[in-house]
């Protein structure tokens, strides 16, 4: 479709295609034919300006805004189209073919209300379309549900206010990850009838590899909610989660490496809330680099284990860690130190290096965490947590003793809201 159809054609325009070349996006033509028939047309990004103001403009529902890496060096004019669509309430579709998150990021803060990866996955233009043309309503308070406990959310009403476990690796290979998956999934079986609801999430988004670790997909709603977490409910951040044996759900790193300064604050803040309202534990799992927000999940959390091993890099990363949280004034008593690869009872010499080693750095090391040996590795790469593929591992057996212990602590000690 042209430009000059959309004004001679009798039926009221529902939709434009706006891009560069609509010949560059021939599944969008099939899909927006498919949806609307008739009832749409293409116009230039600049075109689109002076359509707005012409009366035909009046009907439009939506533009499907399309674009490439080519129109990256563009994106004020795109930003200008979005302005310009926004302040008419026309909505607005980004459908992106290999464009840089930092910029998909931008276009999605400005104001695009979906986004859909092109080429287009089956279907997902029309139920983008439904979405958009369902009026956002509030509903009433939902009663507390009577049945056993599923994995869907709940409304965001019904608060759990759930505790916050951070655990964040000193150093490479010190067994953060493998930390925050075994204890979540313990945590998520510590009670045969009764089990708490446990969410894990990945904020290691450049290298995260919980995912890996459980064998999961990782999805796209998890970068469109990374990207606009102001518009985030209860149903955009479930759509993101996914399930692990039907007793966990897991937020994955996205499937491509992103900036660690994508997500502000603000954004960590607000995923760490939406979580805490649905899950009795929230497990994350941070990046090793300190970014803007290490500081939003250091004061939210409840426990902040902190791993490290018996080596050099280990001891100075603790002490460089613990001095710029106590230049910045920040609750660095909140760590607890965890050992991995910890000598063995019957280890004297490396019973004492632990002892020197707490001295030195003037902290105490809470958790001892025995080598798990080859099981460890064997289960991360089949994509199973300890307690399924190693039950009797100590490894395994020391975390799910963790687990219990902070499950009991939780029982006993009321949550500060």
């Amino acid at each position: 479709m042209t430009s000059d159809m959309i004004q001679s054609d009798p039926s009221p325009i529902l939709a434009c295609t706006v891009c560069r070349d609509v010949q560059n996006f021939e599944t969008l033509i099939v899909d927006m034919e498919d949806a609307l028939g008739e009832q749409w047309g293409d116009l230039g990004f600049t075109d689109v300006l002076q359509f707005f103001g012409q009366p035909d403009a009046k009907s439009l529902e939506f533009i499907a805004l399309a674009i490439d890496d080519y129109d990256e060096e563009n994106l004020a004019q795109l930003m200008t189209v979005i302005d310009a669509a926004k302040s008419r309430d026309i909505r607005i579709i980004l459908i992106a073919e290999d464009v840089t998150p930092a910029s998909l990021h931008k276009l999605l803060r400005h104001g695009a209300d979906e986004f859909i990866p092109y080429p287009l996955p089956q279907g997902e233009l029309q139920d983008a379309i439904t979405r958009i043309r369902t009026p956002k309503t509030v509903e009433a308070p939902a009663p507390e549900p009577q049945a056993a406990p599923t994995m869907a959310l709940q409304p965001d009403q019904q608060s759990r206010e759930g505790v916050i476990i951070a655990v964040h690796g000193l150093a490479g290979g010190t067994g953060a990850t493998t930390l925050a998956v075994n204890l979540a999934w313990e945590l998520a079986n510590t009670s045969k009838k009764d089990n708490p609801s446990v969410c894990l999430l990945d904020l290691d988004l450049q290298f995260g590899s919980v995912s890996t670790y459980l064998d999961l997909p990782r999805r796209e709603a998890v970068f469109e909610l990374l990207a606009d977490t102001e518009s985030m409910d209860s149903e955009s951040f479930d759509q993101a989660l996914v399930s692990f044996d039907d007793k966990m759900r897991v937020l994955t790193a996205p499937s491509d490496m992103i900036p660690l300064d994508l997500v502000a604050s603000e954004d960590i803040e607000r995923i760490l809330d939406t979580a805490r309202r649905h899950f009795d534990y929230v497990v994350v799992d941070m990046p090793s680099t300190l970014v803007q927000w290490s500081e939003t999940v250091l004061t939210a959390a409840h426990v902040y284990f902190a791993t490290l091993e018996i080596d050099m890099r280990s001891a100075q990363n603790a002490m460089r860690l613990k001095r710029a949280l106590q230049a910045e004034d920040l609750p660095f008593e909140k760590l607890r130190y965890v050992l991995n690869r910890a000598p063995k009872f019957t280890d004297l010499a490396g019973k004492s290096r632990v002892k020197r080693l707490a001295e030195s750095l003037s902290i105490s090391i809470d958790v001892l965490l025995p080598d798990g040996g080859r099981q460890v590795m064997q289960g991360a790469d089949h994509g199973q947590p300890l307690l399924a593929s190693a039950a009797k591992n100590p490894l395994r057996k020391e975390i799910a003793k963790l687990a219990q212990s902070l499950h009991q602590l939780d029982q006993t000690d009321p949550k500060a809201a």
